[in-house]
């Protein structure tokens, strides 16, 4: 089992604290509220009751967790004191944070959710006994959202091989639609579940999988017996994620294809609307990155600019892109300033999603989404190969 808190950049973390003002990162966690704190510390097994783990701007980590599941912080490198009771709980928290100024998972007015993690009455007890808390946004991006060298060598491979199993499902749906074979949503989303168990890809849930009105569903799942049959002349969207195995860093990409030899002019111009957005968002980080902060709040900006002044504005209900870390949708900075106003700096070391879309309700949707690391020599998308054009199928 890795050691808690195992190469974790102690001296990093002053830097940061210093820089916020704080004295401490506090953890916490109860029943898995807060990701972020089993992620930085590398706790597993059973989570129950309720832990604090501070770590200083100086000195040794200090842990404050129940007697039953002391077992969990074996190997910590720091002081652990234990409680049971609440009473013991609070005599044992209320020195540690006393007059302290503490980082926390906490997001002023819930601007950011993936950051508001601690619930308000644990704010509360901290503040009772004299404690300040602040927001751990940095320290999120820095400790619990970075990927290792092994992380992203594993998304790479899944990208790739994502990629060459959107476009042979696809494919496969337009030649069995040619033969006059019926081809049903749940069809190709078994077919891309069975190219991922050949691939030695694991998932925590299958494809999603619309044709034409369908495919206007941002979030729609095809069910059997309810899903929809392909006709000639309809949009096909295929949306998949998978990795190396469940808890690692997954690659998640929408291929778009069109049943039929000519789309309309529509269908045309939305695809290439989605397409131009989803460019502008990684042109814009190319040209600001080494050289300025680069927010996810400005490249959903970017990539929404050119979707309004298409005139499809309004059809866009969501945000630009999402962080991903070990969870798919992550702790990270995500591109949004739609859904929430993300600010927080873009920094080395982590990924996202780009997935601009327009969903026109009862006709068809478009999205095409890519994934980008953010290598320090620069952005790297992946796949290498996204997609260009509407795949005629």
């Amino acid at each position: 089992m890795t050691p808690l808190l195992d190469a974790f950049d102690f001296a990093a973390l002053g830097e940061m604290l210093e820089g916020l003002g704080a004295d401490g990162w506090l953890l916490y966690d109860f029943h898995g509220v807060n990701p972020v704190a089993t992620r930085v510390l590398g706790i597993q097994g059973m989570g129950t009751r309720r832990f604090f783990v501070l770590l200083p701007r100086t000195g040794r980590p200090v842990a404050v967790a129940h007697r039953i599941e002391l077992a969990s912080f074996d190997g910590f490198p720091g002081e652990v004191r234990p409680y049971a009771a609440w009473r013991e709980l609070h005599a044992t928290l209320g020195p540690l944070v006393a007059g302290k100024t503490l980082a926390m998972e906490v997001s002023p007015r819930d601007a950011v959710p993936y950051l508001d993690r601690v619930p308000h009455g644990v704010v509360q007890l901290l503040e009772g006994f004299g404690a300040r808390v602040v927001p751990s946004a940095s320290l999120v991006t820095r400790f619990a959202a970075r990927w290792s060298p092994a992380e992203l060598a594993g998304h790479r491979r899944a990208a790739e091989a994502l990629a060459g199993i959107a476009q042979e499902a696809l494919r496969w749906a337009g030649s069995e639609l040619a033969r006059g074979s019926e081809v049903r949503e749940t069809a190709v989303q078994r077919r891309v579940m069975d190219a991922f168990a050949r691939a030695g890809l694991a998932t925590d849930h299958p494809p999603i999988v619309g044709f034409q009105a369908n495919a206007a569903n941002p979030h729609y799942e095809p069910r059997e017996g309810a899903d929809r049959r392909l006709e000639s002349g309809e949009v096909v969207l295929l949306d998949l994620w998978a990795g190396p195995a469940r808890g690692t860093v997954f690659a998640d990409q929408t291929w778009m294809g069109f049943a039929g030899p000519a789309p309309d002019g529509e269908v045309r111009r939305v695809w290439e609307t989605v397409r131009s957005a989803r460019d502008a968002a990684v042109a814009r980080l190319r040209d600001g990155w080494g050289r300025r902060v680069v927010t996810g709040a400005e490249l959903d900006d970017a990539a929404r600019n050119v979707i309004a002044k298409a005139g499809y504005g309004e059809f866009f209900p969501h945000r630009t892109g999402h962080s991903i870390d070990r969870d798919l949708h992550g702790s990270g900075p995500h591109l949004d300033n739609f859904e929430t106003a993300d600010d927080r700096a873009l920094l080395g070391g982590i990924g996202f999603s780009v997935e601009p879309g327009i969903y026109l309700a009862g006709r068809f949707g478009m999205r095409s989404e890519i994934n980008v690391f953010l290598d320090e020599a620069g952005p790297e998308v992946t796949p290498h190969q996204p997609q260009t054009e509407l795949l005629l199928i």
